[in-house]
């Protein structure tokens, strides 16, 4: 071995050991992140705690899944559910085939899943994916309700407007486990996620992850490099309906039932929501939107039956004023803490959210009393909003919600110019430290 080889190699010397604090830092937060779902349930024990959990990594599968899509290969697509929703119907049948299923262990199934995703995602790419923007997003749509459509025409396979139902414990036991309790569908989920984020977050940074997002950017100098457009957002399309097999597996597998709905354009727009407003600029940013998603749409909608309306509200507001999504608001602050002028923004932002929560607060108030007061039964005139039990047709609970709301947005309006010059404080970087 000569000089230049003990250079390379030694792991005592310094680029080794660099390379090597680099590797830990990117397994960082794979580690936190496998450490954190296997916690959870032992902090959440109870079972609709972790059905709903479930539903979580379901939906952040799935959002991954078409951010492959929509973040990497800027390809806008209105029925992507139905990739999700065929790996799961396929996956139920394997289910229903109990001479087949009792000798396949539960957790390979959502294989099958993502196979039956990508064979639907080949068919369909060959002809979609000649060309992006409008064009692309009008052949999704068209396959999409298409295919919604078949699924009450096909009962054979779709099941008809009752779906199909199953039973995952008809499967061979894997060491012992026979996934009769919800924990055990947990953890098997969560092992999917992990695998499955890993995979997609891997597949952005081979050669075409990195040309998909030049082909989203600039189609024609890609074509100039040598890279087919065309195919780079075919192999995309087909990986991410691979991914989306997967998601619907994992749905038939938490559920043991599918529907239209799994299928339908209403689907593919929830998963639209949920991406946009985590961020499609990030990786992280669907994983955040599904997280924030699914405990509106279960959490919120125990408490009111607007949970729909505030969901709409939320995602227009992102699109409007944070287009990077609640990934982009995040990373927005990664150079004040480079730099260490965080803190500058500390006291801004009690002074200014803080009533900013309040406003909002009242402002959802308000709509409550109006939703109560118009359809409320005759005779029931109390409602209970903020744990506080009152009578909806008085005047005194309207002046109330009015005035606070009024104060509180009136306050916030007032502390915005300092938030706004405590922000340009601490992002300006030409002095150095402060």
């Amino acid at each position: 071995m000569n000089e230049q080889d003990q250079i390379t190699t030694d792991p005592t010397k310094p680029a080794q050991r660099m390379r090597a604090g680099s590797m830990t830092i990117s397994a960082t937060p794979w580690i936190v992140a496998a450490l954190v779902l296997i916690v959870l349930p032992m902090i959440f024990t109870n079972n609709s705690a972790i059905t709903i959990m479930n539903q979580m990594a379901i939906t952040i599968v799935f959002a991954l899944a078409y951010n492959m899509l929509l973040g990497q290969g800027g390809m806008l697509s209105f029925g992507h559910a139905v990739y999700s929703g065929i790996g799961g119907f396929a996956c139920m049948h394997i289910m229903n085939a109990t001479e087949f299923f009792a000798v396949l262990p539960l957790p390979l199934l959502p294989i099958f899943g993502g196979l039956f995703g990508m064979g639907l995602a080949m068919i369909v790419g060959s002809f979609s994916t000649r060309s992006a923007g409008t064009v692309f997003a009008m052949i999704s749509l068209g396959v999409g309700e298409l295919i919604a459509a078949s699924s009450i025409i096909i009962v054979a396979f779709f099941g008809g407007e009752e779906g199909i139902s199953g039973d995952r414990t008809y499967s061979l036991p894997f060491f012992g486990i026979e996934f009769l309790k919800q924990i055990e569908v947990y953890y098997l989920i969560s092992a999917w996620l992990m695998i499955s984020t890993l995979l997609m977050y891997l597949f952005s940074r081979t050669p075409i992850g990195r040309m998909a997002n030049a082909v989203r950017d600039n189609p024609e100098r890609a074509e100039f490099l040598g890279y087919s457009a065309r195919w780079v957002r075919f192999y995309s399309f087909i990986f991410s309906g691979f991914f989306a097999g997967i998601a619907g597996a994992l749905f038939a597998i938490n559920y043991e039932i599918l529907t239209e709905e799994n299928l339908n354009t209403t689907s593919s727009g929830v998963i639209l929501l949920v991406t946009f407003l985590g961020g499609v600029g990030f990786f992280f940013g669907p994983i955040l939107g599904a997280i924030v998603f699914t405990l509106v749409q279960t959490v919120l909608s125990l408490q009111t039956d607007l949970w729909a309306f505030y969901a709409g509200v939320l995602f227009v507001s992102t699109v409007m004023f944070f287009p990077g999504g609640l990934a982009g608001l995040i990373m927005m602050h990664v150079p004040a803490f480079k730099f260490g002028k965080a803190r500058h923004l500390v006291l801004p932002y009690i002074r200014t959210l803080l009533p900013g929560l309040i406003t909002i607060l009242g402002l959802s108030a308000l709509v409550e009393m109006i939703f109560h007061f118009r359809h409320a039964a005759t005779g029931e005139d109390e409602m209970t909003l903020f744990w506080t039990t009152f009578d909806s047709h008085a005047v005194f609970p309207w002046i109330i919600a009015i005035v606070v709301t009024a104060a509180a947005f009136w306050i916030t309006r007032r502390n915005v110019p300092g938030l706004v010059e405590a922000w340009h404080k601490a992002n300006n970087f030409s002095g150095g430290r402060t």
